[in-house]
């Protein structure tokens, strides 16, 4: 296996796989042949004139996976690597969701859920071009695309961001998202769920979705309520998004809440409606239970919660919540505060409403994972490998061109990366080599931190990243600056399915 195929290294040719290109095309067998940073041709029995040749037979050739959804923003910059990504085939991470963005932002006390990413010591960065910066001097081993966080914005520019924003820190707000765009970012996220973001109203997010609209961005957001209110919350994204002229990704769609089961039918509905007359693109994760901060109104005593970290009692991660009251006498509620600030599973979800969400075409994939926690979520870990191998090829939830299509060409189109997510001459050189029959999560809730099954090889810009049998990554990723021009961007009514 060679070293490397950057700008000194030799070419690189992956002969005799099976080719499924990222559109959603039916899969073709080709040799790839691939110079410096770009694929250069893809075809049959293509010559090897000097390159060094890898034997793909009996393998998938696939675009490298784009996480759509994580929360990577210090990962990236303090274990470069990346390993729990690149292990299952991730070769571009999109940071900067729900909100929650490292930059831009210097502050001696982040509140929840800004300490997802870590302490007040990380909040460090007061630009997002300081942010680009750190990236580049990181060089981390996946490519990185960042959103703004609406609630960085807020608790950058008021001194209580749990009361509606001024016009004066709504113009600030405006000035720290312009220079972000400037530097690069590819658009805004809010988490209204939040309560740093909660006292926003549409006005609010739409002033701040205009500018990223003006500029070609994307607009994202977990939605104020994914329960009982959950149409009503899709939309006020709807709104906003059409108030700003901008796409729309409605992050880690979900029915919440045993009450709330079975809802994807309607909401799904509600999202195919809405589509009709403007962008509108979603992402999930496949597991039916969430993770994030400690939330004592999310605790029902019906749905089982599993602690991920606490601070003032780190003994009780990997414990569930019902065990923990028990031991100490009093309610699940109680116990949650008592644990506060921390971070949980909750088992919230419904199988069936997981696997409606997943086949719906205009869904991408997403891992949502909480690098920070002490006892992660498995989708940290085992997303991407879920999907091919659990979902597609074992449950036969769809064919395996759709979920390469749904991590790799849809999430290149509707976040405007150019020249990523196919296999194609001119594209950028990101790819993985996996084993369609053996590939698999082997993360579990129980063991998080485990590498995926099936994962011969990836490449980033060219550069080999990942090989099943080396310990140390590749670092050849870097910062991916918005391109206004990426090609073709999703319009209302576009079906993003494959034919």
């Amino acid at each position: 296996m060679p070293p490397g195929t950057g700008a000194d290294s030799p070419a690189l040719l992956l002969r005799g796989g099976t080719v499924i290109d990222g559109t959603g095309a039916p899969r073709f067998s080709a040799d790839v042949r691939i110079e410096g940073e770009r694929i250069v041709a893809v075809g049959a029995n293509l010559a090897a004139n000097g390159a060094a040749v890898v034997d793909a037979g009996g393998r998938i050739v696939a675009p490298g996976f784009i996480d759509v959804h994580t929360h990577d923003d210090q990962v990236v910059l303090s274990a470069p690597p990346m390993l729990p990504k690149l292990s299952q085939g991730v070769t571009t991470v999109i940071v900067g969701n729900c909100g929650i963005s490292l930059a831009p932002l210097v502050h001696p006390d982040v509140p929840p859920p800004l300490n997802l990413l870590g302490g007040a010591d990380k909040y460090v960065h007061p630009t997002m071009a300081a942010y680009v910066a750190a990236v580049d001097a990181a060089r981390p081993a996946v490519n990185v695309a960042a959103l703004v966080g609406h609630s960085t914005l807020r608790v950058a520019t008021m001194e209580d961001p749990y009361r509606p924003a001024t016009p004066a820190e709504q113009a600030r707000m405006c000035d720290l998202l312009r220079e972000a765009l400037a530097a690069g970012a590819i658009g805004l996220s809010s988490g209204v769920f939040y309560a740093t973001g909660a006292a926003a109203d549409v006005d609010e997010l739409a002033l701040l979705a205009g500018i990223v609209g003006a500029a070609g961005g994307v607009y994202t957001t977990h939605i104020r309520q994914e329960m009982d209110k959950v149409l009503d919350s899709l939309d006020e994204a709807f709104a906003t998004a059409r108030q700003g002229n901008a796409p729309l990704v409605i992050s880690h769609h979900k029915c919440a809440g045993p009450a709330n089961w079975g809802r994807t039918v309607q909401t799904l509905a509600h999202i195919d409606a809405a589509r009709r007359d403007q962008p509108i693109g979603l992402d999930c994760y496949p597991y039916i239970a969430g993770s994030t901060v400690l939330r004592s109104e999310l605790v029902d005593g019906i749905i089982d919660i599993l602690i991920t970290w606490s601070t003032p009692h780190p003994e009780m991660t990997a414990r569930s919540l019902a065990s923990i009251a028990h031991e100490w006498g009093c309610s699940q509620v109680e116990a949650c505060e008592r644990l506060q600030p921390g971070g949980a599973c909750y088992f919230q979800m419904r199988e069936d409403d997981v696997q409606r969400v997943l086949q719906y075409p205009a869904t991408m994939i997403g891992s949502d994972g909480l690098p920070h926690d002490q006892h992660p979520h498995p989708r940290l870990w085992g997303t991407f490998p879920r999907v091919l191998g659990h979902y597609s090829r074992d449950l036969g939830l769809f064919p395996l061109e759709t979920a390469v299509h749904k991590m790799t060409g849809l999430s290149a189109r509707q976040f405007r990366l150019a020249d990523r997510g196919e296999i194609r001459a001119g594209a950028y050189a990101d790819v993985v080599v996996f084993d369609a029959a053996t590939i698999r999560d082997t993360a579990t809730f129980e063991l998080p931190k485990a590498r995926a099954a099936g994962i011969d090889l990836v490449l980033v810009n060219g550069e080999v990243a990942y090989r099943r049998d080396a310990d140390e990554p590749g670092r050849s990723g870097r910062f991916l600056a918005r391109e206004r021009s990426s090609g073709r961007v999703l319009k209302a009514g576009d079906v993003a399915a494959p034919p």
